[in-house]
């Protein structure tokens, strides 16, 4: 199809529109996952190691949190951020800035939830042996989180890839603002319903491309994980 060849010409050709949009693609949801990481992390390190009245809630509730509706995310970020919202002084609507919130927002509850499981299963293993060294709790999430670390970062990769490949919430907090927060998902959206199909088609390659490398990093950190576990 020309629509195809032309796409693949827009890629090759190194065309400054379509990588402008990779690249604040690339920024935004590289910088959630780091946000959300370090959120979630060491919150998923508390409920595994800690015993406390309502856990089984808090863990269900946080299990439920990674099927967060995008678009119900990009409301209650947009809500925060208006002008008459509580944050709205910060005036970072419609900014990349407001699109790292929403993404972090989303995938922070996916990191934590699996590092949970991850760290959880880890300390019922080692849970006599670091208790008869005698570890405080700090140097017991350390030595957990460091042993744990190839099934972590297999963790982050996943929250990449979810915001990666969101549209509603960044569409809502973001604005689709030409050259300032027009991201792939929402470009290929605008493009479609304009009928530019190359440009459309040539973002959809390389979001493609993306999630297979990140998909792909995932397995080889898990491959690397279990061979040096085992």
């Amino acid at each position: 199809m020309p629509e195809n060849a032309s796409a693949l010409q827009l890629v090759l050709s190194g065309d400054p529109a379509l990588y402008a949009i990779v690249r604040l693609s690339l920024v935004v949801s590289l910088s959630a996952a780091l946000f959300a990481t370090l959120i979630g992390v060491p919150f998923g390190a508390l409920i595994a190691l800690n015993r406390f009245p309502g856990r089984e809630a808090v863990v269900v509730v946080l299990n439920a949190l990674m099927g967060l509706p995008p678009v119900v995310v990009g409301l209650a970020v947009y809500l925060l951020l208006s002008r008459s919202g509580p944050l709205g002084e910060l005036g970072i609507l419609f900014t990349p800035q407001a699109m790292i919130v929403a993404q972090t927002i989303l995938i922070a509850p996916i990191i934590a939830a699996l590092a949970r499981q991850t760290l959880e299963d880890l300390w019922n293993e080692y849970r006599d042996e670091l208790a008869a060294m005698d570890v405080g709790p700090l140097g017991r999430i350390a030595t957990l989180i460091w042993d744990a670390r190839f099934s972590l970062v297999t963790a982050l990769l996943a929250g990449f890839g979810r915001a990666a490949a969101e549209v509603g919430a960044v569409i809502i907090v973001g604005g689709n603002i030409d050259g300032f927060t027009r991201t792939m998902t929402t470009a290929i959206a605008l493009e479609t319903s304009k009928g530019d199909l190359p440009l459309a088609i040539g973002l959809g390659m390389v979001l493609l491309a993306i999630v297979i490398l990140v998909n792909a990093l995932a397995w080889g950190t898990r491959s690397i994980g279990q061979r040096v576990a085992g």
